[in-house]
């Protein structure tokens, strides 16, 4: 224990316990964090931190105002009301008195005005405002999708929950509406399997899926459209898996190595490298064995694509001239090499960043 005068004073003293300000200044820190983490950003919502027992009821009554179309005692029946409004319009200012009613909830809290809280089941308005939030999430999505240029995240989303959620279900469309959540949810998975998403062929099935999808009010999806919409899908779905299977058959062909199978795709794709097909495997059969090779003795060779990329100039014509006798243009071997190089840059890259991740 200390005693010592105050400041500079020649009378009076104050008593410290040893070391109790600095007790007294972290309990008060950790009071202060605990706070402002239950209350978090809704102190934003007001001007000051209290407010009097009438300028809260009179919220609490204008909240009710905003809810009561709403069934607001079953959170089922209230996500089912909202999930038919497509105006954001409305379900921000829904959210913002939900928002508003959890700020009152802590400030009753805080200034124990406990009777307050039975004015509203505040608890049960949480839970709406998470529904609330959710449909909102989604509508954004709706609006992103109808509006978006580039549509080729739309293989990243959950297409299926957002069609379901914006479609009218009569019982009777019921089965449909089910029949047709799956069949995009298949479509989507299949599409989303394939490793050589650079394929002309794979780029039209997926713009196919994106044109029935990517179209104006979603939620007014009819029967008829339904039916026409699980048809297209089907055939999508069954081309997806028919080149999925060629893909698989040739990848097997080169150890299950993606990459070579993919710069196999596309040598074939231009034409006129070779004869036959089986004169291209042999040869890019053979830069595999070698670069591999290379590589595995040494990784940092891809440190430096510069350095593998001439190293690999060499071993691409020596392959395809000397060993399978097919004759090469300098562009034709440029092209070649670049492939070749460009697909073990980008394992490589991925390959770190799953490290660092």
């Amino acid at each position: 224990m200390l005693i010592a005068p105050y400041k500079d004073f020649r009378y009076g003293y104050v008593v410290d316990f040893a070391d109790i300000s600095k007790e007294f200044e972290e309990t008060n820190q950790r009071y202060l964090k605990e706070l402002n983490e239950e209350l978090g950003d809704e102190q934003e919502h007001y001007s000051n931190l209290f407010k009097s027992a009438e300028e809260i009821a009179q919220e609490i009554e204008t909240i009710k105002d905003i809810l009561f179309s709403f069934n607001i005692e079953n959170a089922e029946e209230f996500s089912r009301q909202i999930s038919q409004i497509q105006d954001r319009a409305i379900m921000l200012a829904l959210k913002k008195a939900l928002t508003d009613a959890r700020s009152l909830y802590n400030l009753i809290r805080l200034q124990g005005d406990y009777g307050l809280l039975q004015q509203l089941d505040f608890h049960k308005l949480n839970q709406l405002y998470r529904e609330t939030c959710n449909h909102l999430d989604l509508l954004n999505l709706k609006e992103s999708i109808e509006s978006a240029t580039d549509t080729s995240s739309l293989l990243n989303v959950a297409l299926e929950d957002v069609l379901f959620m914006f479609t009218k279900i009569k019982e009777e469309e019921l089965v449909l509406a089910d029949k047709l959540k799956n069949t995009l949810r298949q479509t989507r998975e299949a599409l989303a399997d394939n490793f050589d998403q650079q394929d002309p062929k794979f780029i039209t099935l997926r713009e196919e899926l994106e044109r029935l999808f990517k179209k104006k009010k979603l939620n007014e999806v009819t029967q008829e459209e339904m039916t026409a919409n699980i048809g297209a899908l089907g055939a999508i779905h069954d081309q997806v898996k028919e080149l999925n299977r060629q893909n698989n058959q040739l990848r097997a062909k080169y150890r299950g190595d993606a990459k070579y199978t993919r710069i196999h795709k596309r040598l074939q794709e231009r034409g006129a490298l070779t004869q036959t097909e089986r004169n291209l495997f042999d040869a890019l059969l053979g830069v595999k064995q070698q670069a591999d090779e290379q590589v595995l003795q040494n990784t940092q060779l891809l440190d430096n694509e510069s350095y593998f990329e001439r190293m690999m100039q060499p071993i691409v014509i020596g392959e395809f001239q000397t060993q399978q006798k097919i004759k090469l243009t300098p562009d034709a071997s440029r092209t070649i090499n670049h492939l070749v190089v460009a697909e073990y840059m980008n394992e490589f890259a991925a390959g770190s960043r799953s490290k660092s991740a």
